[in-house]
């Protein structure tokens, strides 16, 4: 089967998001061929058939409440033997376990499955704080946020909270720097890098190959 992301709010002058879920299946059955991994796909495939009509800020809960429904947050250090690693959509349903990135990650590609253009969303590298308020302490963590235009307030996916919040309702996170498929930021700023996130993120680049081999093109 061929998902298509539909024009809908608006999106006719994006280019058209493809998952091929038959590509996309097969890399599962040869990579993980558990029964419980394809019954997760298919739940993943479901649910954004299920959410393809709705609101955008209803396909943001879906999206979200599925992931937290769904996986449980585990490190790469002891999921794969590595300090940091961006796991894919396939690899994080065939373990049904991930940290922020892998769930920022899903949550974008997810959303652009369903439509809403890139211009619209950035995967965010943010230094949370940890502890009290006036706490010095804060870690790595990434971040979805999702632009309803391109001078709103963003709202805010966390794989760390279930709740989708306005960025003002969010200062234990401090921006970094901000990407998608076409730009680079800076900090919360709107000056687009001349650098595309595929020359700079070394990360980002090894992760959009890898899609392509399991269906998924940006």
């Amino acid at each position: 089967m061929l998902f298509i992301a539909a024009a809908l709010h608006n999106h006719a002058l994006e280019t058209p998001f493809l998952i091929d879920f038959s590509q996309f299946d097969r890399y599962l059955e040869q990579s993980s061929p558990a029964s419980t991994t394809l019954a997760t796909s298919s739940a993943w495939q479901q649910m954004l058939q299920d959410a393809a009509n709705l609101p955008v800020v209803q396909q943001l809960e879906t999206v979200n409440t599925f992931l937290h429904n769904t996986l449980s947050y585990e490190l790469d250090a002891s999921l794969y033997q590595v300090e940091d690693y961006w796991a894919s959509p396939a690899e994080i349903l065939a373990s049904r376990r991930g940290d922020c990135e892998d769930w920022a990650i899903t949550s974008y590609i997810s959303l652009r499955a369903l439509g809403i253009p890139d211009t619209q969303l950035r995967l965010v590298y943010v230094r949370a704080r940890v502890g009290a308020e006036h706490s010095g302490l804060s870690l790595a963590h990434m971040v979805l946020a999702y632009y309803p235009d391109a001078e709103a307030e963003p709202l805010i996916i966390d794989s760390l909270i279930q709740n989708i919040l306005p960025a003002s309702a969010r200062p234990d996170l401090t921006p970094v720097f901000s990407f998608n498929s076409t730009g680079l930021w800076a900090g919360s700023g709107n000056q687009k890098s001349k650098h595309s996130a595929s020359a700079r993120l070394s990360r980002w680049r090894d992760l959009v190959a890898r899609l392509s081999l399991q269906g998924i093109f940006l």
